[in-house]
């Protein structure tokens, strides 16, 4: 590449003040072109996956992991991007992920449209800070157009909730099980939102937890708490209990251990069975102030020292009737204090009744050759969380309908946080092409031209939509284009039917947040990897 270069020749002598001087820009404009060719190719990777009849991507991992999917944020997190511009768009996948959970894909299509449509602005001479201001101000007009177009949505309308889930999970590997997913997510985020603050879901008070074996149709919710775990059996323990008072300690039920390494020489018998005897008394003295409580259910955190129950302890605990499940995260600790509205316990001397849960039934089921689990049901003053047991016949499965949920789940939160629904199918990009269009004829100079570039950048959804489909993609975006300029604003892509439909009368809905949010996004991202006129290198 060529440096950059400055020549100063005088005139004449009488004039050596004056000098003429010649600035090579073709290492910035090489620059330029070489960030938005790396970006549009990231972009090109994932533009396939968009859509209902999008493909899958498989993703083989240097660990030998293999991933089957079409979530754009695990495709792009999962790739191996070196280029620093192209890095831009695997974080705007993640920032899409992060504000609505889904339209991963479409933020970063759009971008690789965008990207585009600047290629040809500079080719044309305008200058990269004008292109800029008016992507800025074509994308602060978008917004403002897409709420216009937006119909509000109250919780209490349960049906659109779970269209606008079901749009969401269409659109992956798990799509055929939409009638059941749509439904659990939107149930599952009613159960978290808080009175109080009802404009906030955290997401992490629902709990997801995977479980190998039978068919994504056997995911079910559960009001209360689960385990993918069984019971400790030492010595029959119990495998069900009723009228729980459920204790979570983070101390460790075996013999105390010095806290600087040393040996012990014991030279006898009798020094060995008194020391055998000490460990039996002290773990019989932890049990008994346990048992004093009424406490029937333990939940052991896990160790990381050393562990956090032994055989001599669970075979007492076994007599003393008090069901053990050990080995519960350290992460997770949080989860199930709220659920069961109790304390944790972190040393024996604090064990009081008043710090117990307490539920109907705790009890391990069997999930034939899935393993087993353990549930707390019917759990008293139980706090604004849920758990949903996903199950699937392989991990590849597994995994994917978890990402699935996530989404739809997402997608619920986004409606109770923007409480707006707009159309899918590529309806809400098509009218603002349209709209944006004829806002750019009214505009002067060259920002005219940017905001009509960027309108033409937005037809990119609908266009792979249709391309994605099997259908003649051309064909589709005129008839659009013709059906928008005669008013009908809700008209999309019926990519199932093959035909331009209104969309909402089929139920293809999303959250206005989507939408906006992978404009804005988009826009953002695009005019950042615009403004960069050099890469300089610190070694």
């Amino acid at each position: 590449m060529a440096s950059p270069a400055v020549v100063s020749a005088p005139r004449s002598a009488a004039s050596s003040s004056k000098t003429e001087t010649f600035v090579d820009n073709k290492r910035k404009d090489d620059i330029r072109m070489a960030n938005i060719a790396a970006a549009q190719a990231v972009a090109n990777a994932v533009r396939t996956s968009l859509g209902p009849k999008g493909m899958d991507k498989m993703i083989s991992t240097a660990n030998g992991e293999v991933i089957i999917t079409n979530d754009g944020a695990t495709i792009l997190n999962k790739m191996e991007v070196l280029q620093p511009a192209a890095k831009f768009l695997v974080e705007l996948s993640k920032s899409q992920d992060v504000v609505a959970g889904d339209g991963t894909t479409t933020v970063v299509v759009i971008a690789g449209a965008l990207l585009k449509q600047c290629l040809s602005l500079l080719s044309a001479g305008i200058h990269p800070t004008v292109v800029s201001d008016s992507l800025h101000k074509a994308s602060t007009k978008a917004v403002e157009v897409l709420t216009a177009m937006a119909l509000p949505v109250e919780l209490t309308d349960r049906d659109s909730l779970v269209k606008s889930a079901s749009t969401a999970l269409n659109s992956k590997v798990v799509s055929q099980y939409s009638t059941l997913l749509a439904p659990l997510a939107v149930d599952s985020v009613l159960s978290v939102v808080d009175p109080e603050k009802p404009e906030i879901v955290d997401l992490r008070d629902i709990k997801i937890v995977k479980k190998l074996g039978g068919t994504v149709d056997d995911t079910e919710l559960v009001k209360g708490l689960v385990f993918d775990k069984k019971v400790s059996h030492a010595s029959g323990g119990l495998t069900r209990v009723e009228k729980a008072k459920i204790g979570v300690i983070q101390f460790q039920i075996s013999p105390p251990k010095t806290d600087i390494e040393q040996s012990i020489v014991v030279s006898d018998y009798t020094q060995m069975d008194r020391i055998l005897k000490e460990e039996r008394n002290y773990i019989l003295g932890m049990i008994k102030n346990i048992k004093a409580t009424g406490c029937n259910v333990l939940l052991i955190q896990k160790s990381i020292l050393r562990d956090a129950v032994t055989e001599l302890s669970l075979h007492y605990l076994s007599k003393a009737k008090i069901m053990v499940i050990k080995d519960v995260e350290r992460d997770e600790i949080e989860f199930i204090t709220k659920t069961l509205n109790c304390l944790p316990i972190a040393n024996i001397d604090h064990f009081r009744a008043e710090k117990l849960g307490h539920a109907d039934l705790v009890e391990e089921i069997s999930l034939g050759d899935g393993g087993k689990i353990v549930k707390i049901t019917g759990i008293q003053d139980m706090g604004r969380t849920t758990s949903v047991l996903v199950r699937g016949s392989n991990q590849l499965v597994l995994d994917e309908a978890e990402r699935s949920l996530h989404d739809a789940l997402c997608v619920v939160r986004c409606l109770v946080n923007k409480r707006f629904l707009i159309a899918g199918g590529g309806a809400p990009e098509i009218e603002l092409s349209r709209q944006l269009g004829a806002w750019a004829k009214v505009l002067q100079g060259m920002e005219g031209y940017c905001v009509r570039s960027f309108a033409e950048a937005l037809e990119v959804i609908p266009y792979t939509l249709a391309e994605n489909a099997g259908l003649n993609p051309i064909a589709i975006v005129t008839e659009l284009r013709n059906r928008h300029a005669q008013g009908e604003i809700n008209t999309g892509i019926n990519v199932r039917k093959g035909q331009i439909t209104n969309i909402l009368e089929e139920n293809v809905v999303q959250p206005l947040l989507v939408s906006t949010s992978a404009i804005t996004l988009a826009t953002e991202c695009v005019r950042m990897i615009l403004k960069i006129d050099d890469i300089v290198t610190v070694r």
